[in-house]
């Protein structure tokens, strides 16, 4: 297990290189420090000596890759590349053009996107397949009808709708719970519930009728036969067999969601005004705050990765036979 966990490390370095560099073409070759000056500093504004000050203020008045002012290794130390491309391999971030230390920030909010994205993933999975297990036990019936029916209408419907419906009739109509915002210590337990309920309920269409496509095409396999014929009862078969062996599938859908629930969602924690990793890269895309943008994109491209990793050891743990390729 430990020389595969190792190959698949080993897989995953060059990639994050590559999301590194691609990242660093984009926002310093594509996207020169000299275009974010003018787009900071506003049409009226724009002259030569704002521009370099600007430049110096945030970092970015020194050469791209290459120093040759400098003297030994800060030829290549004293560079744009290596402040602020290469040093996010150590999760330094910098400042925003804020003033505020990205990575304080990023630690600071990550609770927050926790706080609403955890109870989703597990009660989200729990009734997504609760519900397939019990479609697939009452298949070819009306209830199995009823369910793929309704699967199909709650993934046909906008996820806006959603949350827009739930701030309507629960927090401002009913009066339920708060609408928006949200709270520290044991007060926050109400500004989270509704954005909870919103993700499970939006998320019962596609997870729910995925789960049951993968467990009808287990349960027409030959060692469900063989189950049935020993006489072992229908809830026993699903349960016991036909979950088990559908584990594979699931893994990958369970774990790869993964680096969401820390990045947090952008369209929920925006409506919400959760103080998240998801509002924060949105008001930083508003504000075009180019080193926060920067810094949530290589944390993207790490957390995914990460997610890619702990898929292929879930597979190596369900499927011994994994590691051996």
């Amino acid at each position: 297990m430990f020389a595969y966990l190792v190959r698949r490390i080993l897989y995953a370095i060059p990639i994050l290189i590559g999301v590194n560099l691609l990242t660093f073409v984009l926002f310093f070759v594509v996207n020169t420090p000299d275009d974010m000056a003018r787009l900071q500093l506003g049409v009226k504004h724009v002259t030569p000596e704002a521009i370099a000050r600007w430049k110096v203020e945030h970092g970015y008045d020194k050469p791209l890759l290459l120093n040759r002012a400098a003297e030994g290794g800060a030829q290549f130390t004293d560079t744009i590349f290596f402040r602020h491309s290469a040093a996010m391999f150590a999760f330094e971030f910098g400042k925003g053009d804020d003033g505020r230390d990205i990575g304080n920030e990023i630690r600071t909010r990550m609770g927050p996107s926790l706080a609403i994205a955890l109870p989703v993933f597990l009660i989200g999975l729990a009734v997504n397949i609760s519900f397939a297990l019990l479609m697939v036990f009452f298949r070819s019936s009306y209830l199995d009808l009823g369910g793929v029916v309704g699967c199909v209408v709650l993934m046909s419907i906008s996820g806006l709708f959603y949350i827009i419906a739930g701030q309507y009739f629960i927090a401002k109509l009913w009066n339920l719970l708060p609408i928006s915002g949200f709270g520290d210590g044991l007060d926050a337990w109400k500004f989270v519930v509704l954005p909870v309920l919103v993700g499970v309920v939006s998320g019962i269409g596609s997870g729910a009728r995925w789960y049951r496509t993968i467990f009808l095409e287990e349960i027409g396999k030959d060692y469900v036969r063989t189950a049935r014929a020993k006489g072992l009862g229908e809830g026993r078969v699903l349960f016991r067999h036909v979950l088990k062996n559908g584990l594979i599938p699931i893994l990958t859908g369970a774990v790869v969601v993964l680096p969401l629930l820390f990045m947090g969602s952008l369209i929920t924690e925006s409506f919400f005004g959760i103080p998240g990793l998801g509002s924060y890269t949105i008001d930083a895309i508003q504000a075009q705050d180019f080193a926060v943008v920067r810094a949530m994109v290589f944390l993207g491209a790490v957390l995914y990765i990460v997610g890619l990793i702990l898929t292929d050891l879930s597979y190596a743990w369900a499927d011994p036979r994994v590691r051996l390729q």
